[in-house]
């Protein structure tokens, strides 16, 4: 029996996909649930698992070919394995005997797919040092990841770079070791190619502007001190920054609903709900995963919620409805070290919210100078449909209620 492999069905809002990895070759069985074809999106990333045991028979899609949505992309033979090769190929074989060991060591580059190649390529990698575990010993994705997450890769002309080689230039997620005056030519993900579409376009078709405001963290940060430890013990992970804003931004929502609003043509959305997003960058690009109903959700919650976030965004684990949505946006580039930003707004959304690097600096305080732990705050806005006063009277709130953090516990 033989079983079509087709693509996962697309939502609207997603037009086609990308085939990013074979985790099988044909002939190589498979078993019911196991992980065989990887589709990126624009969005998220795709798995496709084989619909019960048997051998991955012919694959119409190789690895970078463009897929829609449900179509044929291979098939599934039933049987147990990868039948014998024919006798008539033997001589063949024996000659070959040459190439195969070299394709056994990882050094036929002929079988590698473009997901490999491309790994190699931006890591500089030396293959003869990467163990291949694909069929015929050729290396895989998965050969690739595993051996640079082992610390064991050594670019491939690391050892004949002088001491006083220029320092490695970042090319997205990878550390790229270019030789002297090199240039790499490498495509955009879907996903990077996405997010700069949508960036470009809210650029283009609002009018964008930002207000500032500073924050005296020092409240916040003596409230976590004193009960961080106690709150991992009881709710199982730390009590983080993310919270507090979280809260006190969906309290500011509230009194100020066209932040929380949206434009569709010449209408205005207002939302009865506060579906925040929460910007997390990745080795693919920006996500932002939903936090949905906000207001129903204490501090534990909102902190689980993004560290599970948090991990299925590196593991490219989240669902297109996960990151579906959204009423507002916060972005926090201070983990990064980031101490002023203009964040860009999130379409359809009309605001943003950008927090800063907490850095102490010398504030007047009636009359005396103190040194407190400070943080900038911005606000991105849709001019069209918030007036200044509205945005600056929200970064306020934001303010008073971070620094008064009794507030978010007694709903003031």
């Amino acid at each position: 029996m033989t079983t079509e492999i087709k693509a996962p069905q697309f939502p609207e809002a997603v037009a086609d996909g990308t085939v990013a990895t074979w985790h099988k070759k044909p002939g190589e069985a498979i078993s019911r649930d196991e992980l065989l074809v990887d589709i990126e999106t624009d969005k998220v990333v795709l798995e496709v698992v084989a619909p019960h045991d048997g051998v991955v028979g012919k694959i119409l899609k190789g690895e970078g070919d463009t897929v829609l949505s449900q179509e044929l992309i291979g098939f599934l033979e039933e049987g147990t394995g990868a039948a014998p090769a024919p006798t008539e190929a033997a001589p063949a074989q024996a000659a070959s005997a040459p190439a195969a060991e070299a394709e056994a060591s990882g050094n036929v580059e002929d079988g590698w797919g473009p997901a490999v190649r491309k790994l190699i390529s931006e890591n500089n990698l030396d293959p003869s040092k990467i163990k291949g575990t694909g069929k015929g010993g050729r290396i895989t994705k998965e050969d690739v990841l595993n051996h640079l997450k082992s610390g064991a890769s050594q670019p491939a002309a690391e050892a004949s770079k002088p001491a006083t080689a220029p320092a490695d230039v970042s090319a997205g997620a990878a550390s790229v070791n270019f030789g002297e005056r090199e240039e790499r030519r490498v495509p955009m993900t879907r996903l990077r190619a996405r997010v700069a579409e949508r960036l470009l376009s809210a650029q283009h078709n609002a009018a964008m502007l930002t207000t500032f405001n500073e924050v005296n963290m020092k409240p916040v940060m003596e409230m976590r001190k004193n009960y961080k430890d106690l709150f991992e013990k009881v709710h199982g992970h730390r009590l983080g920054f993310m919270s507090f804003f979280t809260i006190a931004a969906t309290e500011a929502l509230k009194k100020y609903p066209a932040v929380n609003a949206s434009i569709d043509g010449n209408d205005i959305v207002y939302h009865g709900y506060y579906d925040i997003g929460v910007a997390v960058s990745t080795d693919r690009g920006l996500v932002v995963p939903i936090l949905r109903d906000v207001d129903k959700m204490g501090f534990a919650e909102i902190e689980g919620k993004i560290v599970d976030y948090g991990k299925k965004a590196q593991a490219g684990k989240l669902s297109l409805e996960e990151m579906t949505g959204g009423t507002f946006t916060i972005s926090n580039g201070g983990v990064f070290g980031s101490l002023w930003s203009t964040p860009i707004l999130n379409p359809p959304q009309t605001a943003i919210m950008g927090m800063h690097k907490i850095q102490e600096r010398p504030m007047a305080v009636n009359g005396k100078v103190e040194i407190l732990p400070m943080m900038y705050l911005a606000l991105s806005y849709d001019h069209r449909l918030i007036d200044g006063k509205e945005a600056v009277q929200f970064l306020v709130t934001i303010k008073d209620l971070l620094e008064d953090p009794a507030r978010l516990l007694l709903d003031l």
